[in-house]
């Protein structure tokens, strides 16, 4: 009788086992299933700069900016008062013909990028005095919005 017993728990245990085995390999098909929809999903999406730099500029100062890049620096994005990837391209063109920017225009806003923005917004007269460090600071961010605030002036 005890093995009758025995035997039926174990039978029970197992059936058990094998449910509880069946349902967590369900859940991880269906978990594996719903953590792939949503990278289908992203790349149906707009695509989007990899990053917009502003360097402190409001949506009006940077579209000043992006007209002047439209107007001289054969920059073909909108005027959305965001400088992404296309916009820092143009900069990095007139930065390459004028300031000593030696980098790949790759609309990357790196030290060398902001080096030649230094030399740029310092032999121009908008106001940076500070060192050409590569680090866009509070000074460098100034002399920025000077020049941008003068591109929303002169490229309406």
């Amino acid at each position: 009788m005890r093995r009758k017993v025995l035997a039926r728990s174990l039978v029970g245990v197992t059936a058990l086992v094998g449910l509880a085995a069946g349902s967590l390999a369900g859940a991880s098909a269906g978990f594996a299933a719903s953590d792939s929809a949503p990278k289908h999903a992203a790349t149906a999406q707009a695509v989007r700069p990899l990053a917009v730099v502003n360097l402190g500029l409001s949506t009006s100062q940077a579209k000043g900016v992006q007209r002047w890049l439209k107007a001289e620096w054969g920059y073909t994005g909108s005027i959305d008062g965001e400088l992404g990837t296309e916009s820092w391209k143009a900069f990095q063109r007139h930065l390459k013909a004028y300031h000593g920017y030696t980098g790949p225009i790759d609309g990357v806003v790196g030290s060398g990028t902001v080096s030649a923005l230094q030399r740029f917004l310092k032999n121009n007269g908008w106001g940076y005095g500070g060192a050409i460090d590569g680090q866009a600071g509070p000074a460098t961010q100034a002399a920025f919005k000077n020049f941008a605030n003068w591109c929303v002036a002169t490229y309406k």
